[in-house]
């Protein structure tokens, strides 16, 4: 399908070296758009919120997922193990490598703020 856009200048500049990747950010910005708790999407939205709370470094490192998104990366992982992922779930899947980018980075500055004191 062929779809038409007017867009402004300073996106079309960021997009003119990823065109080969616009499906998968379509995709993406309309998984992140029609995000619903209910699907476990929500991740990094919890993530972020908590951050926002400007947690201490003991929260922080007992931050763990919600049952919803880990029941989310578990049946992402068995859906690998046996028949592989489809193109939306391999979105999916780097969403959460995302979000635990974010969380490891946080729970690392926690450490060293937990060893200067």
């Amino acid at each position: 399908m062929q779809i038409t856009l007017d867009i402004p200048h300073e996106i079309a500049r960021n997009l003119e070296s990823r065109k080969s990747d616009l499906p998968q950010i379509l995709a993406l910005g309309l998984r992140e758009i029609t995000a619903n708790p209910s699907t476990g999407f929500s991740g990094l939205t919890e993530v972020l919120e908590f951050l926002a709370k400007l947690p201490s470094p003991q929260e922080i490192l007992a931050l763990r997922l919600s049952p919803m998104v880990q029941a989310e990366i578990e049946s992402l992982l068995d859906k690998n193990r046996t028949q592989g992922l489809d193109e939306s779930d391999r979105c999916l899947w780097q969403h959460y490598e995302f979000i635990e980018h974010l969380v490891r980075l946080a729970k690392a500055q926690a450490l060293l703020k937990l060893k200067l004191f």
